[in-house]
């Protein structure tokens, strides 16, 4: 904001030029042939150039999984609106756009499937023919189901959620180069994992490793946009190779909203069967996600619908479950992992399908949910689909979360109405989110990415300052901050002078990224560790120059004191590099660089949460939807700095209002994209974001090094759920129920015509 970042548009290199890709226009076609101006040739590439080139396959070693091959290039037809057909070159990107506006592509339309219900159903077009159909991946878990479907309460509710677009402030961006005196490619890349892309353009391209530098300079936001190895980076990586100078593409904003990814749309057919009281006997589903064209590297099209099964039940305790779920191919641009993952859907099912229960059972909802959270005594807990919660109190954080907003007062004030017309409405939503899930869980999936230990180095500065070099990456997390704080508590080393070095495959151990809300957890376990390690060295070589024994001497706030007196951290440093005759002969000879690994006592993950509520007006004659006030009490383990988690929940409510209200990708019935501009795509802006409440409880992990579990998700994963029930809450005596998000002013106004008009049609039908 202060124009002090450095950005992959910032990145300039002496004789760049720029990319432009040709773009299908078509959702789904054959080629026939691509004809390239006489005057481009040489500038214009198709897939047949890049010979030797290998496709992007992300696999799973789920059972059942089905193989798709993304060409960097599409290579015999198109799969989706926007896929990549050729690329152009030229020494600026307005000249580039006009040798690929020049290019004309030949193509032969085939039926395109953009609706995934409709892609299941026989006859369907195929987006793979070969696979005889378009499901990617089916899971089924059954947990005594067949016990649950006496109870006296059963609700049933179709469920959905739209697709959107991530918009991160910066687009995707790739800058390639090579490097002749190190025979190294090198890309500057907006990626939240750099080494997992190195791993992928080496694969693909065919050539080592150790010749593949990738750099992911500051990030404008990645939230899983920024987590997959890109085509784009395939092809600029293979240019750059043989042109001899630097090329560069940036992602518009066109780009961004109509081809590179979507996230989030679900469909769910799920059932609650209760107690009279609202206790929980089972819940049965059916969940559908549109999984788009291609499966993604390294997460693959399997991560959203097989999590929505293993994650579905929540924080809540019952006894019986069903739930199968498809991932389906359409002819769209492949679904990401977006804050959230798979989460905010599952959430938004779980928190609407108990409201329906409690109004079935004429109970609170507060009450269904108190009766049915996971207690506190019951920690560590395995829940139904063996997910192993480490710590919390659900319900402490359901009871402030009422306490904090006022539940008796918004009621009383819904009883007394609003003088202008407007209806209020109370909504709750409880998540838990599982974060830093390691080797144990990922080793499951099969896909080309399995975290293992993460990695840190720590050095000493011969003045006494400290390096911290780290694989994953930080692009709005506070790492720079935080782990700072870490190495601080160990080192003694002022915040001011410990600076972080992250985002280079070539100067930082290797790691699989920032994803899953693992940083703090892994990350700072890490440095941690590596900190340890350079502390016990300095003892060492302090307890020398105060002519004691190390057993004799601490390291306290910087200093190593021994029974006679003290020495600096500095003075150490200074010794090492400089003044290496008065080190004792048994000296370490690794000296003040240490790297060291760290994974915790058990890697399934921490599971942090938080209690949401919301208090909305409702306009039901304009469909106009007012947030008049937002509570969030969350539970994220030890806070290593609450302001960090306080924008971490800022940023990701934001991220959640849009869900809830706004943002929407809408496709017409030849797979065509409806929104290409922000005046068709709605985000939310500061007048839409309340000013929230934000309470912190701190309950700690017993596995990680300090207690601490990831959060960074978490924001974004409540308030759709949060707000529609809030919403139904204010329209229910009328009638009204909406189930798919966002619930837009026109999706109001018709369901409260259609339930105002609804006796009319009785009465004349009668």
């Amino acid at each position: 904001m202060r124009g002090r970042g450095q950005y992959v548009g910032d990145v300039r290199l002496p004789r760049m030029q720029d990319v432009a890709f040709v773009r299908s226009p078509l959702a789904h076609a054959r080629i026939r042939a691509i004809h390239v101006p006489e005057e481009s040739r040489g500038r214009v590439f198709t897939a047949a150039d890049l010979d030797g080139v290998a496709p992007i396959r992300a696999v799973s070693g789920l059972p059942g999984f089905k193989v798709s091959e993304q060409p960097p290039l599409a290579v015999g037809k198109v799969r989706q609106v926007g896929e990549l057909v050729a690329f152009c070159v030229a020494p600026t990107r307005a000249e580039a756009e006009d040798i690929a506006a020049s290019v004309v592509l030949d193509l032969e339309e085939l039926p395109a499937v953009h609706d995934m219900l409709a892609a299941r159903e026989p006859g369907a077009a195929l987006v793979h023919e070969h696979w005889g159909d378009n499901v990617f991946l089916e899971t089924l878990v059954d947990v005594d189901i067949a016990s649950a479907l006496d109870a006296p309460i059963k609700v049933s509710r179709t469920i959905s959620t739209a697709r959107q677009c991530m918009a991160p402030i910066e687009g995707r961006g790739v800058v390639a180069h090579y490097d002749h005196r190190l025979d190294q490619l090198v890309v500057h890349t907006a990626s939240q994992m750099p080494h997992i892309v190195r791993n992928g353009l080496a694969e693909c391209l065919r050539i080592e490793q150790e010749r593949v530098r990738v750099v992911s300079p500051d990030v404008g936001g990645g939230f899983g946009y920024k987590a997959i190895l890109l085509a784009e980076e395939i092809c600029l990586g293979w240019l750059a190779l043989r042109c001899g100078h630097p090329v560069r593409w940036l992602e518009d904003r066109r780009e961004h909203l109509t081809a590179n990814a979507n996230c989030r749309e679900h469909h769910y057919r799920i059932t609650a069967y209760a107690e009279p009281d609202g206790t929980l006997r089972g819940i049965d589903c059916e969940a559908t996600v549109d999984s788009g064209a291609y499966s993604a590297y390294p997460f693959s099209a399997c991560l959203e619908a097989a999590q929505v099964a293993s994650i579905l039940p929540g924080p809540y305790d019952f006894p019986a479950y069903r739930c199968r779920t498809w991932s389906v191919a359409t002819n769209k641009c492949p679904i990401l992992p977006y804050r959230g993952v798979a989460r905010t859907g599952v959430c938004f099912a779980m928190e609407l399908i108990l409201d329906a229960v409690a109004a079935e059972a004429g109970l609170a909802p507060e009450v269904v949910r108190e009766r049915n959270l996971v207690r506190p005594e019951q920690m560590p807990f395995d829940n139904i689909t063996n997910k192993h919660f480490d710590s919390g109190d659900y319900p402490q954080a359901l009871a402030r979360a009422l306490t904090a907003i006022g539940a008796e007062g918004v009621r009383a004030r819904q009883r007394a109405g609003e003088p202008d017309g407007r209806r209020i409405g109370l909504g709750l939503a409880i998540y838990c989110e599982q974060a830093a899930h390691g080797t144990s869980v990922y080793a499951g999936w099969g896909i080309p990415m399995v975290p293992g230990h993460e990695q840190a180095s720590a050095r000493l500065t011969p003045d006494g300052g400290l390096e911290l070099r780290v694989g994953a990456h930080s692009h709005g997390q506070g790492l720079e901050t935080t782990l700072a704080q870490v190495a601080h508590e160990i080192l003694g080393v002022p915040v001011a002078r410990t600076r972080l070095v992250h985002g280079d495959t070539a100067a930082t151990p290797y790691s699989t990224g920032a994803w899953g809300s693992r940083m703090m957890v892994m990350v700072g376990g890490a440095v941690a560790a590596a900190c340890e390690a350079l502390r016990e060295r300095a003892v060492r070589i302090g307890a020398h120059l105060l002519q004691a024994e190390p057993e004799a001497c601490r390291y306290e706030a910087g200093r190593v004191i021994g029974p006679s007196g003290d020495v600096p951290v500095e003075a150490i440093a200074r010794t090492w590099y400089r003044r290496p005759q008065d080190l004792a002969p048994a000296t370490d000879p690794g000296g003040l660089e240490v790297t060291a690994g760290y994974k915790p006592v058990r890697d399934s993950g921490t599971f942090s949460y938080a209690a949401h509520a919301a208090v909305v007006a409702v306009d039901p004659d304009l469909g106009a939807v007012e947030i008049l006030d937002y509570v969030v009490v969350e539970d994220g383990g030890t806070l290593v700095n609450p302001l960090v988690v306080d924008g971490q929940i800022y940023g990701g409510l934001a991220q959640g209002i849009g869900t809830a209200l706004y943002e929407e990708v809408r496709f017409d019935g030849r797979g065509q994209p409806l929104a290409s501009t922000f005046a068709d795509y709605l985000l939310p802006g500061p007048a839409e974001v309340p000013a929230a409440r934000i309470a912190h409880m701190e309950t700690p992990s017993p596995y990680t090094r300090f207690g601490q579990k990831g959060i960074g998700e978490g924001g974004a994963i409540a308030p759709p759920a949060a707000l529609a029930n809030a919403i139904n809450d204010a329209l229910r005596p009328l009638g009204v129920e909406l189930l798919h998000a966002p619930v837009t002013p026109r999706r109001i106004v018709e369901a409260v015509l259609a339930a105002r008009g609804a006796p009319r049609r009785a009465r004349a039908a009668a």
